[in-house]
């Protein structure tokens, strides 16, 4: 081996991925701060197969393309240079489009080349000359940049549905820029208590009804509605709590009066839209109106704290602040580094999703989960939105923002293109 692989040796973590030992200065040093290309080359000179950087069993011994990176004719015969998946860049080779057999691939290599002449010629119709000996290095370079895109993207996809705990499926797809997965972003299913706040999830009694639909259920025993119809759609209007069954219940699983608890049970994507709002959210099915569609979850935090990040929220035009004052004004919920797909949910001024407080196991009522139902039929493919002023649309609505949960401080332009838009988030 040479250059840096000389001074490192390999070893494995209990999960299995690996790591690397500076020799020389003793230190053991996490995969993030050894170069991709050094840690294949110790792989593969160590024979050990790690799926978090490519390499395989099929390809510990063996070639596969992982990926395009330029074109060129030589004597009438066209080659494209190959980055082999699991081995470092400095053996991509020159290959001669008769033997590379991955279709997808070129199709993939064609379709990126066009987009970037496109976006170069600013939307102009572009004639793609067969006679070009070679790519100017700008556009393989691009090419490049997205097929990385496409397997970061792809990792981050794995990585959200192996940590989520309901049936849905996430999706992530960017096809308008090179953004890639956020850098400060970590996926959780439930509130993170920030240090010194106490949530307790236990709930102090439970129902004992063999049908809690017809029955007096844990919702009568906090004096409200049961929320859902037979067909659990949500039946109540916004404002009035949800009480769903809970760990004491003796009703089982398949009781009406647990929705929220069930998660998500929608296949959502998280795709990079096309109006400068960053990162948005669509269904990939077909969603009822009155159906539960996601949880709002992040780090709890007190408002003083939340006041403080406000600050600084507000210096970079965002915020993920959502006050949980259904009857107090204790606690916040900040989505910005720890969420879930609700993360990356927009506003709208005429939303289609609509937001409720629920209390499960933890009765607190400082304390209420937040979920977002949807307020009319969504199609496949429509962008999930929530108003961040909380005044709802359709048959859900309310006139009142005295119980928006979103901390908003200053005048922020909104992009939501509604025709009902008020202009402002805020």
């Amino acid at each position: 081996m040479v250059g840096m692989a000389n001074k490192y040796t390999l070893g494995r973590y209990p999960t299995g991925a690996c790591f690397a030992r500076d020799l020389h200065n003793e230190a053991w040093c996490v995969p993030c701060l050894v170069s991709l290309d050094t840690l294949q080359e110790l792989c593969r000179k160590e024979k050990l197969t790690c799926k978090s950087i490519g390499i395989t069993k099929r390809n510990l011994n063996n070639y596969e393309v992982e990926y395009l990176c330029d074109y060129k004719v030589v004597k009438d015969m066209e080659y494209y240079l190959v980055k082999w998946k699991g081995w470092p860049d400095s053996t991509n080779t020159w290959e001669p489009l008769q033997n590379l057999k991955c279709p997808l691939l070129l199709q993939q290599f064609l379709n990126d080349k066009r987009n970037y002449l496109s976006q170069v010629k600013k939307g102009r119709a572009i004639t793609l000359k067969d006679n070009n000996k070679a790519l100017k290095p700008a556009i393989a370079e691009y090419i490049v940049k997205k097929a990385k895109q496409r397997i970061a993207l792809q990792r981050w996809q794995d990585e959200l549905n192996r940590k989520k705990n309901h049936k849905g499926m996430i999706f992530v797809e960017n096809t308008v820029d090179l953004e890639g997965p956020p850098s400060d972003f970590y996926y959780v299913n439930e509130y993170k208590p920030a240090p010194g706040i106490s949530l307790v999830n236990e709930a102090t009694f439970g129902c004992s009804c063999t049908d809690c639909f017809f029955e007096k259920c844990c919702p009568a025993e906090a004096g409200v509605l049961l929320a859902y119809n037979k067909n659990r759609q949500i039946k109540i209007p916004p404002g009035t709590p949800i009480y769903e069954c809970n760990s004491r219940c003796q009703c089982g699983p398949d009781c009406p009066n647990r929705i929220v608890q069930k998660g998500t049970q929608y296949s959502l994507c998280i795709f990079r839209t096309s109006n400068g709002c960053g990162w948005g959210v669509k269904t990939l099915v077909k969603i009822k109106r009155m159906s539960f569609v996601m949880e709002y979850v992040g780090e709890v935090i007190t408002s003083e704290e939340a006041e403080r990040r406000g600050q600084l929220y507000d210096n970079k035009g965002i915020t993920y602040l959502f006050d949980l004052d259904y009857e107090s004004d204790e606690f916040t919920v900040d989505a910005a580094r720890y969420g879930n797909v609700s993360h990356f949910v927009n506003h709208s001024c005429d939303p289609n999703l609509q937001v409720f407080n629920v209390f499960i196991d933890n009765l607190d009522t400082r304390l209420p989960r937040i979920a977002l139902f949807s307020t009319r039929t969504i199609n496949a493919g429509e962008e999930l939105t929530f108003d961040y002023q909380m005044k709802g649309s359709g048959d859900i609505s309310s006139d009142s923002i005295d119980h928006s949960p979103a901390k908003k401080r200053v005048r922020t332009v909104c992009k939501c293109g509604a025709v009902t838009c008020r202009g402002y988030l805020n």
